[in-house]
């Protein structure tokens, strides 16, 4: 509960807190952390629901149910490390700084609802409360001429995949014992035809399908994470993304598992269609933004396909790299806010030549760079690794074509870094302000991060396994022997 009030509160009180709203933010952003690890401490990875807090909102059946489990604590990590580290990076915004960082730590708490909570009323509550700060972050500091018609269009999107949840789930409640009861294990409960777990399940994977985003509901993406602010493209790609995985692990698959079978083939050739078609336009890109949002494209198509074999290996790995991304995503999209306060542009070919200038801020921006490249030793190999494997168990073919991304990824991420810092200096380029301290804290962290976790990614892998291992328990209840 905690998780979910001390960031919202820090955030109204960031708001009218003038020249200290980025301190309180940071405060309550910290404090959120700091109770997740006091949480983590008596955590026991044994695939059930602990810390649970069970209280009746305004109804019986719809009730403030919380837990966590492996899986919920990976996203919890993922979520209130990386926030901290997101607001550290926005201290140098000036204009309305202290609604901005008001709006960055209320989407934190808004975010853990969506992970903690075991009611899926709740849980599309959260789900449309995390939409409110993201939205007006891109449309109040965002860029570009379009910047309007970039942020409608994703409210649209995600707004209509929202509304298609909320459908499947009232109709899921209505066919429990009690009626009109969201709780988690009564919407498990629930058995449905082959015909309604289709529509049902249509309506649940368009809202997780938009928030990844998976081929064809992904042209919202590029745009978005272009002209967005820097801190609004780190929560999104980041954090705000991870909604859409976690749903399909925690909601979709477990409520729909009579028409797993028709849907997992469209989320795999889906997925893998990603991973290519990102690749390629990420190739050709110019925009250092947007060759990062083509990448995050790819890199989570892979994701979705390795959750789609519903093998122990492909959702481990998922869960694995669904944290790697997160922490790479968000220190790329910081390098690049970095180049772009000095330099005014985000264009390859007018940059060039900062390694002679920033030789720590280069060798920060390479790791990140590797790590995204799936370079061994950081953390963004062993979970590719385990993703291609459980592709290739499943259809050598797929994992073939999906393995591409290994030739692909290195080819559009080492030209982005060679031209941006070791090309022929642009006419711009003839010295590097020193790094702020708030800039230099933020990479480290995540310089770290990717060094950690590359060495012991088993941790991971530790926190969320029986909980991967139960939920495929549960969905051979009904499917029948899983991989």
């Amino acid at each position: 509960m905690e998780l979910i009030l001390i960031p919202i509160i820090a955030g109204l009180l960031a708001a009218w807190s003038g020249k200290f709203s980025k301190w309180i933010a940071l405060l309550g952003s910290l404090a959120s952390l700091a109770i997740l690890v006091a949480l983590f401490q008596g955590f026991k990875p044994e695939g059930g629901f602990q810390f649970v807090f069970n209280k009746t909102w305004f109804f019986k059946g719809m009730n403030f149910f919380t837990g966590i489990d492996g899986i919920t604590m990976v996203l919890l990590l993922l979520t209130n490390v990386l926030s901290p580290v997101i607001l550290l990076s926005s201290f140098g915004k000036e204009k309305n700084a202290a609604v901005l960082f008001a709006l960055i730590v209320g989407m934190q708490g808004a975010l853990n609802g969506v992970f903690l909570s075991l009611n899926g009323l709740a849980f599309y509550i959260f789900w449309e409360l995390a939409l409110i700060p993201i939205y007006f972050i891109t449309a109040f500091w965002g860029e570009g001429n379009n910047i309007f018609r970039t942020t409608l269009r994703f409210f649209i999107y995600t707004f209509i995949g929202s509304l298609a949840m909320l459908a499947s789930l009232i109709y899921l409640s209505s066919k429990t014992p009690e009626g009109m009861n969201f709780d988690f294990q009564a919407l498990v409960s629930v058995k449905l035809s082959l015909k309604e777990a289709l529509w049902v399940g249509s309506g649940l994977l368009l809202a997780f399908a938009v928030k990844i985003p998976l081929m064809p509901f992904h042209s919202w993406q590029s745009d978005t994470y272009t002209e967005a602010p820097a801190a609004g493209s780190m929560l999104l790609s980041g954090i705000m993304l991870k909604m859409g995985l976690y749903g399909l692990i925690r909601w979709f698959f477990p409520l729909v598992p009579e028409a797993l079978h028709i849907f997992n083939p469209i989320i795999l050739y889906s997925g893998v269609a990603g991973v290519i078609y990102g690749a390629l336009i990420a190739i050709r890109q110019n925009d250092l933004k947007r060759i990062i949002a083509f990448s995050s494209l790819s890199h989570v198509g892979l994701i979705a396909a390795g959750m789609a074999t519903l093998s122990v290996t492909g959702l481990k790995g998922s869960m694995v790299q669904l944290f790697s991304h997160g922490v790479n995503v968000i220190g790329l999209f910081i390098a690049v806010d970095i180049i772009q306060s000095r330099y005014g542009n985000r264009e390859i070919g007018k940059l060039g030549g900062i390694a002679r200038f920033a030789p720590a801020f280069s060798v920060s921006f390479l790791v990140l760079v590797l790590a995204s490249t799936a370079v061994p030793f950081t953390n963004g190999f062993p979970g590719e690794l385990l993703l291609l494997k459980a592709l290739f168990n499943g259809n050598v073919t797929l994992g073939v074509v999906a393995g591409l991304t290994i030739i692909f990824c290195a080819v559009y991420m080492l030209r982005m870094y060679q031209f941006s810092m070791f090309g022929a200096a642009g006419e711009q380029i003839t010295s590097f302000e020193k790094l702020k301290w708030y800039e230099f804290s933020a990479l480290a962290i995540l310089v770290v991060l990717v060094l950690f976790f590359g060495l012991h990614p088993q941790s991971i892998i530790d926190i969320s396994g029986p909980s991967i291992e139960k939920t495929i328990e549960l969905l051979s209840n009904t499917m029948g022997e899983v991989k």
